[in-house]
């Protein structure tokens, strides 16, 4: 979880403005910094609300920066004036288009750190892990990287499972081929799914989503991720798509360690 200063100074432009921050009152923003990062700004640095922020920011950590900002953001979607920004000031809602765009890389991010954290501990494997780390680390350093990485986790996820139960698994298997022969070991293939089943339209759906994030990945690592050759005219994606592909990568692969799990579980007792 980062925020470069760049991206700092674009929040620092959309929420100060001219020495005001949104619409708050001085007290109500006092109020509302103690409750989001337990410092009234105001009160601490006895400058205006445009000027006190800065300086929080200045000197905070990144963790409670983004906290902060996170929390502004979600107070300036559920207020009058972003309605108002988006009829009379264009500058301020393509400010708040970008804000929000770097939010949701990073909020993806934290959540996929969180549970690359725990996959690596039921993994148990050290190549495993280190492709998780480098994955992870690679979502804003080498975007192209990151995405190769996360086809090579969802790869090495259904082998490792496939492998641990005695089944063959055929070298030339794409990684769509290997998601399908996991998903039938688990008898979770959408079509395997009883049509008497509360929701069983909802569940195909989603496990249909679930198998179909395998092949989008796939594709656009093939098109864009590391493991194959260049031209010289390639530009890559930005992180924000890396992110993506990434926490898209971690959710499934959750899923289906989740899944193999259980599946002992019940194999165990019977």
């Amino acid at each position: 979880m980062s925020i470069s200063n760049i991206e700092i100074g674009t929040f620092l432009n959309f929420f100060n403005r001219g020495g005001y921050v949104l619409d708050f009152s001085t007290v109500d923003f006092d109020t509302f910094t103690h409750e989001s990062i337990g410092v009234p700004l105001c009160e601490t640095y006895k400058m205006s609300k445009g000027k006190s922020l800065v300086a929080y920011v200045k000197q905070a950590s990144q963790q409670d920066i983004i906290k902060l900002f996170n929390d502004l953001i979600t107070y300036y979607e559920s207020s009058p004036q972003k309605e108002n920004d988006e009829q009379y000031h264009k500058a301020y809602a393509e400010g708040y288009k970008k804000c929000r765009s770097i939010l949701d890389r990073i909020n993806t991010s934290t959540i996929a750190d969180v549970e690359s954290v725990k996959l690596k501990e039921v993994f148990n494997s050290d190549y495993i892990s280190s492709q998780i780390d480098l994955m992870v680390k690679m979502q804003d350093e080498n975007p192209t990287e990151a995405i190769g990485k996360a086809k090579e986790l969802i790869e090495s996820c259904c082998k490792t499972i496939l492998e641990k139960e005695g089944c063959s698994i055929d070298k030339n298997w794409d990684m769509t081929r290997l998601v399908d022969e996991t998903f039938k070991l688990f008898g979770i293939m959408p079509k395997e799914i009883s049509d008497d089943i509360k929701g069983a339209k909802s569940i195909k759906q989603v496990l249909g989503n679930l198998k179909a994030i395998s092949q989008g990945i796939s594709e656009l690592r093939n098109l864009y991720g590391s493991g194959h050759g260049k031209s010289s005219s390639f530009t890559g994606l930005e992180p924000r798509h890396a992110s993506l592909m990434v926490g898209s990568s971690v959710t499934l692969v959750r899923f289906l360690w989740d899944s193999y799990e259980r599946y002992k579980l019940i194999n165990d007792k019977g």
